[in-house]
């Protein structure tokens, strides 16, 4: 009898799904439902289809504050000439004197998919916003495959740049403050992608010229990572966990890396040679989720950041699955927020300076 490999080992040692509320099933449907409908076989995307999808998924800002999280919203433009623009999520109580930090919101979708306007989305920033008591700037970036890499890091860096030379954020109540030197980025999926990538950028070339924009940290949440390996969790999990799976994981690569360039592509694949990390790479909360396909590239990804002598911490969700945080009808997607805020309150320049005296 031959002896069985580590891809058929993997495949036959199948996790239980985590239960779900219903109406979290419902949605994980409809929203893999509507990728695959989108997502063409050659690696590009159905726009017409999207744009109707995108229409009935989308949310508008909300001037005035909501009655669930005291949250009011409006758009501004960052570059007309890219459609760069963001989301900007204010709350209206907490403030007091005091400056409020600065999350810079990357949404995911494979990198070529949604927008800060997206429902699922549109919500999580307001949880973000009323949890962690900070203002909010949720980026709408360019999309694959017709803006293929570097576009997404390009604009996910202009953003914090258009911030730093406004010295804040345009469109504020003259009684709210932010203090640019308590800004954190955070995305999730293709976003959390995104947000190490900007933040090594940053880093690298804009930090030291900055008027007043710092990094105070960073957040992956279940980042968007991989190579041309398949781990024991993208094999042992595929077709049973929700949202990920290895045909839609190539379709993002396709759609987003170089033309003809593999998985492992330093943009997918951030191993110790190809992760050139600046000196001033800020401190990581990474979070991941038991139930994830993507949850070892994850951990070997926070496994670099400490290798390489950066300040990371893993924050893992046992049974999660990838986009788990989206959804408030589960008990985690609470937990992670209160957990993202402990975060904030450690690392804000604000908290250090007082630690400091």
């Amino acid at each position: 009898m031959e002896p069985i490999s580590n891809q058929e080992e993997a495949t036959t040692k199948r996790p239980t799904p985590p239960p779900l509320p219903l109406s979290v099933k419902i949605q994980l449907v409809g929203l893999t439902a509507a990728i695959d409908a989108v997502e063409r076989s050659d690696g590009t995307v159905n726009r017409c289809l999207y744009g109707v999808i995108d229409r009935l998924l989308s949310a508008r800002p909300s001037p005035r504050p909501d009655k669930s999280t005291g949250v009011r919203s409006y758009d501004i433009t960052m570059d007309a000439s890219r459609s760069i623009w963001a989301r900007v999520f204010v709350p209206t109580s907490g403030a007091g004197d005091h400056p409020l930090p600065v999350v810079v919101y990357y949404h995911g979708g494979g990198f070529a998919l949604f927008s800060p306007a997206i429902g699922p989305f549109n919500g999580v920033c307001r949880r973000l916003c009323s949890t962690l008591g900070a203002v909010v700037v949720s980026v709408n970036y360019r999309l694959a495959p017709e803006h293929r890499y570097p576009a997404a890091y390009d604009d996910g860096v202009d953003a914090l740049r258009f911030l730093d030379a406004h010295g804040g954020v345009p469109g504020l109540d003259a009684d709210v403050h932010v203090d640019l030197g308590s800004c954190f980025l955070a995305g999730e999926s293709a976003g959390g992608n995104i947000v190490h990538h900007v933040a090594n950028r940053w880093a690298t070339r804009w930090q030291a010229s900055a008027k007043s924009l710092r990094l105070a940290g960073i957040f992956p949440v279940q980042p968007y990572f991989g190579g041309v390996e398949r781990t024991e969790s993208e094999l042992a999990l595929e077709g049973v966990a929700p949202v990920v799976n290895l045909k839609r994981s190539d379709f993002s690569w396709t759609a987003f890396l170089p033309v003809g360039a593999t998985r492992d592509h330093p943009a997918a694949h951030v191993t110790d040679e190809n992760a050139d990390l600046a000196e001033e790479f800020p401190p990581a909360m990474v979070i991941v989720g038991g139930f994830d396909p993507l949850v070892d590239w994850q951990r070997r990804y926070a496994d670099v950041l400490r290798r390489k002598g950066k300040e990371v911490q893993v924050a893992e969700y046992p049974g999660m699955f990838h986009g788990f945080y989206g959804f408030p009808e589960i008990p985690e997607a609470t937990k992670v927020l209160q957990d993202m805020k402990a975060f904030v309150d450690t690392h804000r320049a604000t908290t250090k300076r007082g630690a400091a005296a």
